[in-house]
């Protein structure tokens, strides 16, 4: 089963050098584990935009689509044998990264 674990901060590149390394240990331990996917980060949300060409409506907003002091800036996305062992990532995310995480599992998978 695959999941998406979203870092949530309330700013960008904010990681100290103590977590991203702690990061790093988090991100080894889920290759050794045959878990890891994908990891990024998040540019800040000022830089992103909603497109919406449904029906060729060729819009876009020129601003993130919440306006909210916290949001995802960065996330991982994991490979977990069930909802119990993916929440245990989960949890071991927030600790590496000291932020809340959001767990959620891909659709259909």
């Amino acid at each position: 089963m695959k999941f998406l674990i979203s870092v949530i901060d309330d700013s960008t590149n904010s990681g100290t050098p103590a977590e991203m390394s702690e990061i790093d240990k988090f991100n080894d331990a889920l290759r050794k584990n045959g878990q890891f996917i994908f990891a990024w980060g998040l540019e800040d949300p000022s830089t992103a935009t909603v497109v919406d060409n449904r029906s060729g409506a060729g819009t876009e907003t020129g601003k993130p689509l919440f306006d909210s002091k916290e949001n995802v800036t960065g996330f991982w996305l994991v490979e977990a044998g069930d909802q119990s062992v993916a929440r245990a990532l989960a949890y071991d995310a927030s600790r590496a990264c000291n932020r809340k995480v959001e767990l959620r599992k891909l659709h259909g998978n």
